[in-house]
């Protein structure tokens, strides 16, 4: 079907109500071969499929321009179609979508603590070996890839070419979709994989670590000198892959990601948030603590306080390297989960603060409304997106200190509840 775009004869017209006219009559061929009589339901797939290879059409000069050949690009986008569970699992990511206790005690499980623990052993020489050249913890890199992959028992079985195709084609993430896809193809023209072998999660990510294809062609390392860069089948090439990157992203090894601590009664909570970084020897002459006791054991490292669940949940006074975390995937619930369970297999214990479970946590449609009320107070600009990010948290709080509550920035049911009834 798609191949009919690249073989028409020299010096035809190539113009698009041609191409979409070609598609159209070879996508309906397809449908007509597939359904016993051309219903509404076969010719609502004849619509998409013709309009999603007509998407696959507009992209070819932009891939062509990236050096993808001719006879790749037939291969790889000949005859794809959307891919429905891209869809879904797009706008339902637990990152977002899952109270923060939840995440993380699902994900820095006793098991997976274990598990961490076992491949350091088994693998300790290589993560060594790699955390003396790149400078990054490789207790973090242990983590990440258990976060990502489970240490590789579950890497992904989609197609990384039709997952970004389908990002790109539909819904909110068309721009991340086809720069993802265009990088993957290089990927695939390179020849560090095969076509049948690229495969990962719903968002294009990749291998052992879940590299997308941007981060992958630029970050990537061939630890074991064999001239490829296998993240899909080589944990060596993955780990220093990893490490490279987190190298990059400003880690460094003399300070930690940051640690739990325990606030003074007469904190002010209007000192949290990046924004509001000093020393670490600041904070303590403010009278943070760690929450296990002892001292920091770093003194002039900037660092800043976090309170992912409010006033009443855990605190975290986070450094630099909590922010290279972020870069990996921005979700402080995934860089905590992360920093929490390199910890672990390091040999540190649990969190000490409990997690204020009886305040739900907001379901989607519920944060999209409190995002709405904010905008009616005029204290919020952004889009009603229903994902709480800086710009939202900072719109809580200016209202919390007009209100006269404490400034957590934290949007919880209390809040919500206290909006609707300010209407």
């Amino acid at each position: 079907m798609f191949r009919s775009m690249f073989t028409l004869p020299a010096g035809s017209t190539c113009c698009a109500a041609v191409l979409s006219a070609a598609i159209l009559a070879s996508a309906s061929a397809q449908v007509l071969g597939e359904t016993s009589r051309f219903d509404l339901t076969g010719l609502a797939d004849l619509s998409q499929r013709a309009a999603f290879q007509q998407f696959a059409v507009d992209l070819w000069p932009q891939a062509r321009a990236k050096g993808i050949s001719r006879r790749l690009y037939e291969k790889a986008m000949s005859g794809l179609t959307p891919d429905p569970k891209v869809i879904e699992l797009a706008s339902n990511q637990a990152e977002f979508n899952t109270p923060i206790w939840d995440y993380i005690a699902k994900r820095v499980s006793e098991k997976r603590i274990g598990d961490g623990i076992a491949m350091h052993y088994r693998h300790e020489r290589l993560f060594r070996a790699i955390e003396r050249r790149y400078g990054v913890s490789r207790h973090v890199i242990l983590s990440i890839w258990g976060m990502e992959t489970n240490y590789g028992g579950y890497k992904g079985n989609m197609s990384t070419v039709r997952s970004l195709a389908t990002l790109g084609y539909i819904g909110r993430r068309k721009k991340f979709g086809r720069k993802q896809l265009l990088a993957a193809l290089q990927i695939l023209q390179n020849g560090d994989i095969t076509l049948e072998q690229m495969q990962g999660s719903w968002a294009g990510a990749m291998g052992h670590t879940q590299f997308i294809p941007t981060t992958y062609n630029a970050y990537a390392a061939d630890w074991d000198g064999d001239g490829r860069r296998d993240v899909w089948n080589s944990i060596a090439d993955a780990a220093a892959s990893t490490a490279n990157y987190l190298r990059i992203r400003g880690w460094k090894n003399d300070r930690p990601w940051g640690w739990e601590v325990t606030l003074p009664r007469n904190f002010d909570y209007k000192q949290i948030g990046k924004r509001k970084r000093r020393s670490v020897a600041a904070w303590t002459k403010l009278g943070v603590r760690p929450s296990v006791g002892g001292n920091f054991g770093v003194a002039g490292v900037d660092s800043w306080i976090i309170l992912p669940a409010g006033a009443r949940g855990p605190a975290f006074l986070v450094t630099d390297n909590f922010k290279a975390i972020l870069a990996y995937n921005s979700s402080t619930a995934y860089a905590l989960s992360v920093g929490h369970l390199a910890d672990r297999i390091r040999g540190a214990g649990p969190l000490q603060s409990r997690w204020p479970k009886n305040d739900p946590q907001l379901s989607r449609a519920q944060r999209r409304e409190l995002q709405s009320l904010l905008a009616q107070e005029g204290l919020y600009k952004g889009e009603v997106s229903g994902r709480v990010g800086k710009h939202t948290k900072a719109a809580i709080v200016s209202y919390q200190q007009i209100a006269g509550l404490t400034p957590d920035g934290y949007a919880s049911r209390k809040l919500l509840e206290r909006l609707r009834a300010s209407r």
